[in-house]
């Protein structure tokens, strides 16, 4: 047998494992255009509904629009946008601080005993609560025992403490994930633990402490529930 009929199995083999990676390339490649074809379909369907509306008042009414007139044809949506972005600032700046001091404690500070693990749980339950009980706990906290009414106050505490568990899980991940070499390393040079944190710890866990802070923010923005109980309908 010659050397060219020996290794014809192992061409053979190695040309269906080309075919075979290749198709799996295109697979994976078609699955990712699928939620960007989706999103091109929501927008397109979101044009085609609200073309009418374009056709009779210009954009620019209708985003900077004071009235809320729609049966007589006067409406705008800059008090929607004014307001999502006043309660949705506040509440982060009200929530994201404490958020990564306790995630910091928990993370470089804390010891593993009953009493972590017991805050850790509540955390993460904190975190899969509706919404909508968040709305009638901050209805009942801020709205009336502490008499702030309906307000961008009442709203932003209601919607700070309902972020607050996402940001505080999310970045205590993130730093936990930063190896424990560096801490050693910087602590063997000299450094004090809070030195080490800052300087250290922190730079490294930055990315994942601004992926809660984002997922913070868009749970901030997008819900409603709290908002119609301490801001707008109550």
């Amino acid at each position: 047998m010659t050397l060219s009929e020996q290794t014809k199995p192992l061409r053979t083999s190695l040309h269906w494992r080309q075919i075979k990676d290749r198709l799996a390339e295109i697979s994976f490649f078609l699955m990712s255009l699928v939620p960007i074809l989706l999103v091109l379909a929501i927008l397109l369907a979101l044009y085609l509904r609200t073309r009418p509306i374009l056709e009779v008042k210009p954009i620019t009414d209708l985003l900077f629009g004071q009235t809320w007139k729609p049966l007589k044809g006067e409406f705008g949506f800059y008090p929607f946008i004014l307001g999502t972005l006043w309660v949705t600032v506040v509440a982060m700046v009200l929530a994201v601080p404490p958020s990564l001091l306790t995630a910091m404690y928990l993370a470089e500070y804390a010891r593993d005993t009953w009493l972590t693990r017991a805050i850790r749980l509540a955390i993460i339950n904190l975190a899969g609560i509706p919404s909508i009980v968040y709305g009638l706990f901050g209805l009942g906290l801020f709205v009336l025992f502490l008499g702030l009414g309906t307000s961008i106050v009442a709203g932003s505490l209601t919607l700070g403490l309902m972020t607050m568990p996402v940001v505080i899980s999310t970045a205590e991940e993130a730093l936990l994930t930063v190896p424990q070499r560096f801490r050693v390393a910087s602590r063997s040079l000299g450094a004090t633990r809070w030195q080490t944190i800052r300087q250290v710890v922190l730079p490294n866990a930055l990315p994942g402490i601004l992926t809660g802070v984002i997922l913070g923010l868009e749970r901030a923005a997008g819900e409603t529930a709290p908002i119609l109980f301490t801001v707008a309908a109550f």
